[in-house]
């Protein structure tokens, strides 16, 4: 059987689309589309049912995906290996949103430069770097949202907890009305956030107080540092993660307007398009990644 028709196969199988496995591959989509049908009359069997949107493999699909794919991948594993020998230096695209990229996720990575790795970052929303990585345009991802199907894998990176934050000005005039009547005095502060749509408010409001913030946005700024420090200078109130606001609220700058028994969580996901673990330049950064991620 031709390795290169299951190297086809597996790639629609994965991305669920003969359009994007086409994209991954660098072919065309009748071509694609011809090589699958290649394999099923070998085969004699339909491999794929065809649907409005994308493909669903039939049972021997499946079958075939689960016992090709291991094989495929070593054989990739053993092909890069060779080429870093040769090359001695291999890139990584990594993307993922802006703060937490700059401040965890390049620094984890830079020991690995001496290693023979150069990196390229790209920043964006989960939606874009999500349809980044699966269309081949980054190696890993890091994103707030778990991506579906089969193309993508995923696994927890880290948690960060969300704090409600002000200028201590704020926090003086507010008091213990705080504690005593909650978002409802809250409410009368402008709001500093990344969007429109108040994500990290709204998240905060709903997870400590159960109900949805009345405020509109003051100040939208989308770069979290960016609401640090407009929210230090005393703007509003803002939510923001404590990695990025803790040296802020030591030093004062900021303060926390409420300390919640249960403070809100978000989780991070290191993403990767399912087998590519096989090339090692991609292995050692999402080991690395995960490994640093425990101090987080």
């Amino acid at each position: 059987m031709d390795l290169a028709l299951l190297r086809t196969f597996v790639t629609v199988h994965r991305a669920g689309s003969f359009t994007r496995a086409a994209a991954l591959l660098g072919l065309s989509q009748p071509a694609v589309t011809g090589q699958i049908r290649t394999l099923e009359r070998q085969l004699g069997r339909p491999l794929f049912l065809r649907q409005a949107r994308g493909v669903t493999p039939t049972t021997i699909g499946d079958e075939l995906a689960h016992r090709a794919a291991p094989h495929l991948d070593a054989l990739v594993e053993i092909a890069e290996a060779g080429l870093d020998d040769e090359t001695g230096i291999r890139t990584l695209h990594l993307a993922g949103p802006p703060e937490f990229t700059s401040l965890r996720a390049l620094p984890a990575l830079t020991p690995l430069i001496g290693q023979g790795l150069a990196l390229r970052a790209s920043f964006g929303n989960a939606e874009e770097t999500l349809e980044g990585l699966a269309a081949g345009h980054h190696d890993v991802a890091i994103t707030t949202a778990r991506p579906r199907g089969g193309l993508l894998t995923a696994a927890a990176l880290c948690d960060e907890e969300h704090v409600l934050v002000a200028a201590p000005r704020w926090a003086a005039r507010l008091g213990p009305a705080v504690l005593r009547k909650g978002h409802v005095v809250l409410e009368q502060l402008p709001v500093v956030e990344v969007h429109e749509s108040l994500p990290l408010v709204s998240r905060y409001w709903s997870a400590v107080f159960d109900s949805r913030p009345a405020a509109a946005g003051a100040v939208i700024a989308p770069d979290l540092r960016a609401v640090l420090e407009t929210t230090a200078s005393g703007a509003g109130l803002a939510v923001l993660p404590r990695y990025l606001c803790e040296d802020a609220l030591e030093r004062g700058r900021v303060v926390a307007l409420l300390d919640p028994p249960v403070p809100p969580l978000r989780t991070y996901f290191l993403v990767i398009r399912t087998g590519t673990l096989a090339h090692p330049h991609i292995a050692r950064a999402h080991e690395w990644l995960l490994r640093a991620a425990v101090d987080w």
